[in-house]
């Protein structure tokens, strides 16, 4: 049986413009010129540069009409065609998240030898038959960028046979991992930490210190990574000058051999800042990039040929399909023009306000004058939604008196101090930074002692708190970092 019912459904969706805006807004420059050159090469109306004539006329809007017959041009849109390939959440987005609609951005990789490349051409100097150059050569292929097999010899094995069709035993593999463990840079092919410093030292002149660093590593890897020193004096009988060069033999070895290759690297792509901030006459002084402001107009030949078009007493339904098309880039170069100037707008407008909430950060530099700020705050402050200024702050700079900062950094959450005040989790974070790395490294600071002289100074947090901090830092605990 057939069941009718009626349902209403409240939704809100936006338009293609705003759509389209805040595409723009995410984008950061270098990106944003990408964009604009893609709109001038699809859309023939947008031209840049100063308009000489006059602008893009209203009398072409959507509800005007041509010819006695009142031909409207239908401009609607579907917008769920344009929401469609949002899969990830606004709020989600950041400086590499770009839309579908936008051209797949790849980082250039300089020309030249890969790391694997590299090591292969080695492998050429050995005489290996057949088998022993296949294993030779899937070895290598399972060497990461950081020149580590990370891969037990056993499933080597089995991808050998099932992939390459090579049957052999883990004898033999062991015997061309050795191979390629005499490859440079020296550690390449290390399964492990262990074995990657043992293979550097191995290659090292026989010395006193060398020998004792061997001994360390093989032997005592586990007091050596917890800097148990007085055990390892204990455990080799040696004096404190002996283990001290002998930790220093080891501290200058490459822990990442793969990364140490030249021609491993990508390309490092500069950072555009989007604003720059200026101290003039103890004022700051907000601009924003020349590059996020072309100059674009209409199209003059397109606009004519829509007046001719007005003009003719006679229209032909070729005429009509062609006017349409006119009509449809006409109006994608305007809305494209408002986008930019909105975009312009809002980026100033947001970066305005996040300058003047952090003033006394931008006049000293001192990032302990760095007040608490979330999104809400200035999203209020400008009356815009929080996702607009998410995006703003996600993927742009701001080249200041002291570096060129991504303005996602200067936001962070309040705790109170023992005065009550609010101060950023940011200022806590560079005082306990400064504290770290004034200790002394023969007796750092644990997290307990940390969190009683923050106290001291005024911000009484959790030794938890300050644990997750340190960790935020990268500041290892108390000892890892003791200096022997």
């Amino acid at each position: 049986m057939l069941k009718q019912q009626l349902n209403f459904k409240l939704s809100q969706k936006l338009s293609p413009q705003q759509i389209q805006l805040m595409k723009l807004i995410q984008l950061p420059t270098q990106a944003f010129e990408q964009r604009i050159s893609q709109e001038m090469n699809e859309n023939p109306a947008l031209e840049g540069g100063k308009d000489e004539g006059d602008t893009f006329d209203e009398e072409f809007s959507n509800e005007d009409d041509y010819g006695d017959d009142n031909e409207v041009i239908e401009t609607d849109i579907n917008v769920d065609d344009y929401l469609s390939d949002d899969e990830i959440p606004s709020y989600k987005l950041s400086a590499n998240n770009y839309s579908a609609d936008d051209e797949d951005k790849q980082t250039p990789y300089a020309s030249g030898t890969s790391f694997n490349q590299y090591l292969l051409q080695q492998l050429n100097t050995y005489r290996l038959d057949d088998e022993e150059e296949q294993i030779a050569k899937f070895l290598v292929g399972s060497v990461d960028e950081s020149g580590y097999i990370r891969r037990e010899i056993a499933d080597i094995l089995d991808d050998l046979a099932f992939t390459q069709n090579v049957y052999t035993t883990e004898e033999k593999i062991e015997k061309i991992l050795n191979i390629v463990q005499e490859l440079d840079p020296a550690g390449v092919g290390a399964r492990d930490l262990q074995e990657c410093l043992l293979l550097q030292l191995y290659r090292k002149s026989p010395t006193e210190a060398v020998s004792l660093a061997i001994e360390i590593v093989d032997d005592a890897f586990d007091h050596f990574i917890k800097k148990h020193y007085s055990k390892l004096i204990q455990k080799f009988d040696v004096t404190e000058g002996d283990l001290r060069d002998a930790i220093s033999e080891i501290e200058h070895l490459n822990p990442k051999p793969g990364g140490a290759y030249s021609g491993n690297t990508r390309i490092v792509e500069h950072v555009v800042p989007d604003f720059a901030i200026k101290i003039v006459d103890g004022e700051l002084d907000l601009t924003l990039n020349g590059r996020n402001a072309p100059e674009l107009h209409v199209s003059r030949e397109y606009t004519n040929m829509l007046k001719g078009y007005k003009a003719s007493k006679q229209k032909s339904k070729s005429q009509k399909d062609a006017v349409m098309f006119i009509k449809q880039k006409l109006d994608a170069a305007k809305w494209f023009i408002d986008a930019i100037k909105q975009r312009q707008q809002t980026l100033f407008v947001t970066m305005n306000s996040i300058m003047h909430h952090q003033k006394e950060y931008f006049l000293t530099g001192d990032e302990r004058k760095l007040k608490p700020m979330i999104l809400k705050d200035i999203a209020d402050k400008i009356n815009m939604d929080v996702s607009t200024v998410s995006r703003v702050a996600n993927s742009k700079y701001v080249d200041t008196p002291y570096g060129t900062k991504l303005i996602k950094e200067f936001f962070s959450e309040s705790m109170k101090n023992d005065q009550g005040e609010d101060v950023s989790t940011r200022e806590i974070k560079k005082i306990l930074e400064i504290t770290v790395s004034e200790e002394n490294k023969k007796k750092p600071l644990t997290d307990d002692r940390l969190a009683k002289i923050l106290k001291e100074k005024g911000y009484p947090i959790a030794r938890r708190t300050v644990a997750k901090y340190r960790e935020q830092l990268d500041i290892p605990v108390a000892r890892l970092r003791k200096e022997f």
